[in-house]
């Protein structure tokens, strides 16, 4: 197997305090699953592609689309509402609700099929988030951005449901902004000298910025062996685990926030 290492010392990744990981492994706990995100500068994208061996022919394409107000007021109060239009499959949708305590949640709404609480961790920083999620034609979210369709016929009846119980006063599915569209590479795979499914995607922002995430999830049990496991895989091909960490939703709303409120 070839070893690429970068040029130079490689930098540790950011440390959480003692209290930072008190609070996460409580978190990871009573979450359903856990995803590893690191984001990849644009120095380090062409390295780290090559050293895993991944085949840009495997590639699916998607278009993601926000919904907010100009302002982001559901942003500001932790609540996403997304969907996607997915190449050679359905598309789907998503009512996300962020930070959340797990143990706090109700019951009655963990036990839903549809319903998932997510761990999301990167070098110095994670988030649990609970996702409401739904599949819809690629056709019917085409038609709601382009103002064809109600917004709300994009999300179901449980959806709707949690939407209104988080939303802020006021905030109503079919008077948001469309925010976007957002067009996403996305690539999985299994690299050799990793067992685990990988997975790339790069984000193609309207003014020619990129961010490219690499990513893996796992069980909450696994998670302190995945971490030091990927740590040592990612190191040992040049990642930089020390870079500056940047969130593909934030700056997909506050690029097109940006543009409406101008």
């Amino acid at each position: 197997m070839t070893t690429i290492t970068t040029n130079g010392p490689v930098t540790e990744a950011p440390r959480l305090s003692e209290d930072q990981q008190a609070e996460l492994f409580d978190l990871i706990a009573d979450a359903d699953s856990v995803e590893l995100k690191l984001t990849v500068p644009e120095s380090n994208r062409m390295q780290l592609i090559t050293a895993l061996g991944l085949d840009p022919l495997d590639i699916e394409v998607r278009q993601v689309f926000f919904f907010d107000t100009p302002d982001l007021q559901l942003y500001q109060t932790g609540v996403v509402a997304r969907a996607r239009r997915i190449q050679n499959k359905k598309g789907d949708s998503v009512v996300k609700l962020r930070p959340v305590v797990p143990n706090e949640l109700p019951e009655d709404l963990r036990k839903l099929p549809e319903f998932s609480v997510e761990v999301d961790a990167m070098p110095g920083g994670y988030v649990c988030s609970a996702s409401m999620k739904g599949t819809v034609t690629n056709d019917r979210v085409a038609e709601a951005v382009l103002g064809k369709r109600p917004l709300r016929k994009v999300f179901s009846k449980e959806q709707r449901a949690f939407f209104a119980d988080h939303a802020p006063e006021g905030a109503e599915l079919d008077s948001l902004r469309m925010l976007g569209p957002i067009t996403v590479f996305k690539l999985k795979s299994r690299p050799v000298g990793y067992d685990r499914k990988i997975v790339l995607e790069l984000w193609n922002y309207p003014d020619f910025t990129r961010i490219l995430e690499f990513s893996t999830k796992c069980a909450p049990a696994e998670t302190q062996n995945v971490v030091e496991e990927l740590r040592t895989f990612l190191t040992e091909r040049g990642a930089d685990l020390a870079a500056e960490q940047e969130t593909k939703t934030r700056t997909a709303l506050e690029f097109f926030s940006e543009r409406l409120t101008n």
